[in-house]
């Protein structure tokens, strides 16, 4: 049976959760009906976007951006503060009424989730028909909408709830990749970031098509292990599961809030490389390797964000997941001050644990194994040849210079 995979992604969460909040109270205005954002203190003109209206998109205003930038944009934007407590009161709410209809769901962050379908399937006439059920119950029990992205596997499903918004739902199936997905520019790419696209419109790569039909052993040698990660992306191949609750928190992770908010990148990755010393040092004690990696990001708007990616060997190396974590920091971050960090494992194995390798595994291998074979062969022929002259010579005439004794 083909997998069913939803992601569930709330249209806007902290601007259409504030509205709701405020018409709950009498608000006679809906702010996500006029250019309105979440963020910042408009008499101060500080603080950043954290979520904006639809009307206020149309004016240029973006999520990430500075207040101060907005207003110049559309000086009578409307701003509310934002309240975080509120936001995980909805959010909890939301991932409630989603488990009465399966167990199978992987929050993600305080507005998005993974379901995995598959299981209950059988009870809806298709999963298009399933996901409006939710859509629709959603709204009509909290007032606010969501966008529905349907496929096989998470990276699919996930880029599907990205098409247009709000309050819609799409498909994405791997046959409809071609069509859907492969027209659209390379930066719309799960996990393609700023970097990362850049050095891909210089090797000429400017669609998710184009990144598709590459050579992935070219895109390995500008972007190392991230090259063939966006490349696998570009043509729908994802086999992480969704990672319901119960089992998510078997995961070995290390989180530090910053005694100041650190604002450049070198001051970042030492904290990220101490955090993988601490991970590492608890899988290795557990006995255990991990196969998924997250990093997370607080930024000191008390905004968190996080990227995790599935690992090509479990490791509990922490110079490995020091190096991947620094990969994930590098597409998540927006450069915005930032509070708190912390990398988390899951999908953990025993380190003794058999693990299949793929054709990059085998290569090396057979290196180092051809490699062993020939010095083995030197070794035996030299011993041979010493045999010989002890035996015409004596045994003191030749000796190994590690059997040397130094002189004092």
């Amino acid at each position: 049976m083909q997998k069913i995979i939803f992601h569930i992604d709330v249209n806007s969460a902290f601007l259409s959760w504030t509205a709701v909040e405020m018409l709950k109270n009498g608000a006679e205005i809906d702010i996500r009906e006029i250019p309105a954002i979440i963020g910042g203190d408009k008499e101060s003109r500080h603080g950043v976007v954290l979520a904006k209206s639809i009307p206020a998109k149309r004016y240029g205003v973006k999520t990430g951006e500075p207040v101060v930038n907005a207003l110049k944009k559309c000086p009578n934007l409307h701003m509310e503060p934002p309240d975080h407590n509120m936001y995980r009161e909805y959010s909890r709410r939301l991932m409630e009424f989603l488990h009465t209809y399966t167990s199978d769901i992987e929050q993600v962050s305080v507005d998005e989730c993974f379901m995995d379908f598959t299981g209950i399937a059988w009870k809806f006439p298709s999963p298009v028909d399933a996901a409006l059920e939710i859509k629709q119950k959603v709204y009509e029990k909290f007032g606010f909408t969501v966008n529905i992205g349907i496929s096989s596997n998470k990276l699919l499903a996930k880029m599907a709830s990205d098409f247009e918004k709000p309050n819609r739902i799409h498909t994405l199936f791997p046959e409809e990749i071609q069509e859907k997905m492969w027209p659209l520019p390379v930066g719309e790419l799960y996990m393609a970031g700023k970097s990362s696209v850049e050095i891909l419109k210089k090797l000429e790569i400017h669609t998710i098509g184009d990144l598709a039909q590459t050579d992935p052993a070219l895109l390995e040698l500008h972007l190392k292990s991230h090259g063939r990660t966006l490349w696998e992306f570009a043509n729908g191949l994802d086999e992480s599961e969704v990672q319901a609750e119960e089992r998510a928190a078997k995961g070995i992770g290390n989180s530090t809030t910053l005694a100041k908010d650190v604002m450049k990148e070198e001051e970042a990755k030492k904290v990220l490389r101490y955090l993988a010393e601490k991970v590492g040092e608890r899988l290795q004690k557990s006995g255990q390797k991990a196969s998924m990696l997250s990093v997370e990001i607080r930024y000191h708007t008390f905004q968190n964000v996080s990227h995790q990616k599935q690992l090509p060997r479990a490791t509990d190396s922490d110079k490995v997941i020091y190096e991947e974590a620094c990969l994930l920091f590098d597409e998540l971050w927006n450069k915005n001050p930032i509070r708190l960090l912390g990398i988390r494992t899951a999908k953990l194995v025993e380190e003794d644990e058999p693990q299949q390798l793929t054709i990059f595994d085998v290569q090396p291998m057979m290196e180092r194994a051809k490699a062993e074979k020939e010095k083995k062969e030197k070794h035996q022929k030299m011993s041979r040849v010493m045999e010989r002259m002890k035996q015409k010579y004596g045994e003191c005439a030749i000796m190994r210079g590690t059997d040397q004794k130094k002189e004092d």
